[in-house]
């Protein structure tokens, strides 16, 4: 059995795909959702058409007992409790694959499970949550996941589902967070700060400043850490990548809207704090991280 942690945007897309080929069960603490997707199922909207798929919900951690893998999508600012929940399930040679934003998700896994029971991921696939159970795909992404004994069957059943997936070595992986990294720094805080689609930052030039700036400070840190992204000029890729998703509204500023907390602290605040250990400042993400922290603030 798989259990997709989380009900989310992501969440609902990896449901509603794996679905189709595998029993599925939702573990969510958003019971709108939980009842929705028991009663309803999920759909997702795919390019012209949607799909609908029975799967299970729960918010109970009991009822995903024995699951053979976990796919962690919940928001970062989750992980700890989530690592805690997966922890009285999980069968014993299990494995939790997280494909979340930001830094640090894997080290909390770890933690909690051991090593070998938790696996890292980075996905480029979008997806937009329209309501309960229902997302929208934000157009065919990329997910790597690192080299693992026991996720043979799910690299198998992931592909089956149309995922784009590639197997790499943990230490390319820590390139393609990076880079995911890099790129969700420059792009979310604004469209968040400012409430605009990806694409309109590319309009403003005093925003698309800054996001350059973002972007570039990153890719500074993590070469400060021995770390290659996986790209030559972050700024440019985070033009491209604006530009390729410019009517997307980004997980940040669909957060904002709903009131509902950010990731900016596993973002802009990582980079902060990851500057820090190389004796760095990042003056750019910094500003970003306080101004997004401080909107959440005002909309409380």
């Amino acid at each position: 059995m798989i259990t997709v942690v989380g009900t989310g945007a992501m969440a609902t897309l990896v449901a509603a795909r794996l679905g189709r080929l595998a029993p599925i069960t939702m573990l969510g603490s958003w019971m709108d959702a939980v009842t929705a997707i028991n009663r309803d199922g999920v759909h997702v909207d795919s390019g012209p058409g949607a799909d609908s798929v029975r799967v299970a919900a729960t918010a109970n951690p009991v009822e995903c007992a024995g699951a053979s893998i976990a796919i962690v999508l919940v928001k970062a600012w989750q992980t700890a409790k989530a690592a805690s929940q997966i922890k009285t399930f999980l069968a014993p040679d299990g494995v939790a694959l997280t494909l979340q934003n930001g830094l640090g998700n894997f080290e909390t896994l770890a933690a909690e499970l051991g090593a070998e029971r938790a696996a890292l991921g980075v996905t480029t696939q979008g997806a937009t949550l329209i309501g309960p159970g229902h997302a929208r795909e934000g157009g065919r992404g990329v997910t790597h996941i690192a080299e693992h004994p026991r996720l043979g069957p799910l690299f198998d059943l992931l592909r089956a589902a149309n995922f784009d997936i590639h197997s790499s070595p943990p230490s390319d992986l820590q390139s393609l967070v990076w880079g995911k990294l890099a790129i969700n720094a420059a792009i979310n805080p604004l469209t968040a700060i400012l409430r605009v689609p990806n694409g309109e930052l590319l309009n403003r030039p005093d925003a698309l400043a800054v996001m350059d700036a973002a972007a570039r400070e990153v890719a500074a840190v993590a070469a400060a850490k021995g770390i290659a992204l996986p790209f030559p000029d972050a700024a440019a890729r985070a033009r491209e990548v604006a530009r390729a998703t410019a009517s997307n509204r980004s997980s940040m500023f669909q957060d904002i809207l709903r009131g509902a907390p950010t990731e900016i602290d596993a973002i802009n605040g990582a980079v902060v704090r990851e500057a820090q250990t190389v004796k760095m400042n990042a003056p750019v993400n910094e500003t970003l991280w306080k101004l997004v922290r401080a909107l959440r603030t005002t909309l409380a």
